[in-house]
């Protein structure tokens, strides 16, 4: 019996095993209708209730790299590697295409701080800013950093858009791209930030605030009541999406990741069905987690 469910357990009473195959009903048919390979990790970060579904297998993170990217740039400015307030100067060269706002909206040339350039990778998934991030950390540093911590899955492998000339694993950019993760990992990192015990707790309420800023609300927040904070960073490339976050309710924060990969709707539109799938889990965890009121 998972250390989870006692946990959840002794928080609910006798209605917890109900809790738990609620849980499993609510998502396992949503997974399974689904045409493509899904990861799906959830943890009540007060209660300890689980839930995971191909859980510990390796997939795509797409731009969800960014997020241990930027617990690598905490890491190095919270031991004086890197300096925070350090100006950057973005060049022609610099410029990649993709998300963010870097590229079509300022000039080579224009200045900003280090810690700037984290921010807009993680608000608006920029592109430039990531490669910028990377350049002030080396790209090796971020995988170090997360096989020290146990997370020997989450390793990003080039620098975006430049995988061809940039990649320190090409195997692995062939098969995952950007960078690779699983679901159980994702969850774990983000219950670290969470609870103040990685970097220093200065640190992780900085990140947190970074998390709450995404701009991307098509996944995890998208049918979640108005007001529900949501502190998360997505991905999406033609073959897979994911998201991961914390979902913050009254009943306590959530931990959920969702990967997936070789999706048959590779559509860059509203309607694409991961995109959908993801925000549909986002709504069964909040339903769940949230008692009715009678």
């Amino acid at each position: 019996m998972r250390l989870g469910f006692l946990m959840a357990l002794a928080y609910f009473g006798p209605t917890a095993n109900l809790l738990a195959s609620d849980l499993d009903t609510r998502i396992t048919p949503l997974v399974k209708a689904h045409k493509g390979k899904v990861a799906v990790a959830i943890k009540h970060l007060k209660t300890g209730e689980t839930y995971f579904h191909n859980a510990d297998e390796r997939m795509p993170t797409a731009s969800l790299i960014k997020l241990p990217i930027m617990v690598e740039a905490y890491w190095q400015a919270h031991d004086k590697t890197v300096d925070m307030d350090k100006k950057l100067t973005l060049t022609a060269d610099d410029k990649v295409p993709g998300s963010g706002i870097l590229t079509p909206h300022f000039s080579a040339g224009t200045s900003f701080p280090l810690k700037d350039a984290i921010r807009l990778m993680i608000v608006f998934s920029d592109n430039t800013a990531t490669n910028m991030v990377l350049d002030q950390i080396g790209l090796p540093s971020t995988n170090v950093r997360m096989q020290k911590l146990g997370f020997k899955n989450t390793l990003v492998n080039a620098k975006v858009f430049k995988g061809s000339t940039t990649s320190i694993d090409p195997e692995a950019t062939k098969r995952y791209g950007l960078g690779s993760t699983t679901a159980r990992e994702m969850i774990e990192l983000l219950e670290l930030i969470e609870t103040g015990k990685i970097v220093s707790p200065q640190a992780c309420q900085e990140m947190l605030g970074h998390l709450k800023a995404c701009d991307d609300t098509a996944k995890l927040p998208r049918l979640l009541p108005p007001g529900t904070i949501v502190a998360h960073k997505t991905g999406a490339v033609n073959a897979a999406r994911t998201d991961a976050g914390i979902i913050y309710l009254k009943s306590g924060p959530v931990a959920v990741c969702v990967l997936t990969d070789d999706n048959a709707d590779k559509s860059w539109t509203f309607s694409n069905a991961a995109e959908v799938l993801i925000a549909t889990i986002g709504q069964q965890v909040y339903d769940h987690f949230t008692p009715v009121k009678k």
